[in-house]
């Protein structure tokens, strides 16, 4: 399957897409030097949510798709030079409407989870 959405994300901040199919998506972010938050290599939180986010969007894969709420836990830090792996998994679809409950995980660990309320309007938010 190949990605439909969020074609000019930058990847090495937010995420490459390693594994796709219908409703479901695996991203992986290697974390540097831009991320960190302090001097002793702490990544910034929204970095993680990026790659949650990111990873919605792509569960979703249509080109419309844009993120109405999330609710994400924070579960552990993330240091300099950690690779994350994100994945998404399409939990209900109602109109409109998909959820999508993303895990984020450094190793066998997981750092993060969120639940993400993505839209898909008929036409880009963005259109006149």
């Amino acid at each position: 399957m190949q990605l439909r959405t969020h074609l000019e994300m930058d990847n090495s901040l937010s995420g490459e897409v390693v594994e796709l199919s219908r409703g479901y998506a695996r991203l992986r972010l290697k974390t540097d030097k831009r991320m960190v938050a302090d001097s002793t290599g702490l990544v910034h939180g929204g970095f993680i949510f990026s790659l949650a986010d990111f990873c919605a969007m792509a569960t979703v894969n249509e080109p419309t798709v844009v993120l109405a709420q999330a609710s994400m836990r924070f579960l552990k830090p993330v240091a300099l030079g950690d690779e994350l792996v994100a994945e998404g998994s399409l939990t209900r679809s109602e109109g409109k409407k998909r959820w999508v409950q993303v895990e984020v995980r450094r190793g066998e660990e997981k750092i993060a989870e969120g639940e993400f309320l993505c839209v898909v309007p008929e036409k880009h938010v963005l259109s006149q």
